[in-house]
């Protein structure tokens, strides 16, 4: 299986917090995830965000990122570049949806990756993202 997972999610799955015994179950089977650099940024960024809001200490920081690394040079993970298509369908989620919804530009970024890069589900637990995905007719896990 192919997914699309969020950095929420990846947060979750590499560290601990309220969604990971869900982020462990939704990926039983082990399966591959796209990697985008957005996705790559974010995480890292998310990362040394949990120090600053003293949630991990510098040393489950760096574990945690270095987990993620061995993992992106293990091929856990499938590089994807974010191309024109992505940024074009950002713009479409946006006029179709931001107005009734709220969508950040982040989450439509997420989304409009989704769409364009065409896994086999999207795993997030951003209740906006959600919303957009379901709204775009996207599997979305865990449930």
């Amino acid at each position: 299986m192919i997914v699309y997972a969020d950095t929420g999610f990846l947060v979750s799955l590499y560290g601990g917090d309220a969604n990971s015994a869900a982020a462990t179950a939704a990926v039983q089977g082990e399966p591959v995830f796209l990697l985008t650099s957005l996705i790559e940024a974010e995480f890292l960024n998310a990362v040394q965000l949990r120090v600053f809001r003293k949630q991990w200490t510098r040393r489950e920081a760096r574990v945690v990122t270095e987990k993620f690394l061995q993992h992106v040079g293990a091929g856990v993970f499938q590089l994807e570049p974010i191309s024109p298509e992505v940024w074009k369908e950002a713009l479409t989620l946006s006029r179709r949806h931001t107005a009734i919804l709220g969508i950040r530009t982040l989450d439509l970024l997420h989304v409009a990756a989704v769409k364009v890069l065409k896994p086999d589900a999207f795993f997030t637990f951003d209740q906006r993202q959600r919303r957009l995905a379901k709204a775009e007719r996207l599997l979305v896990a865990p449930a």
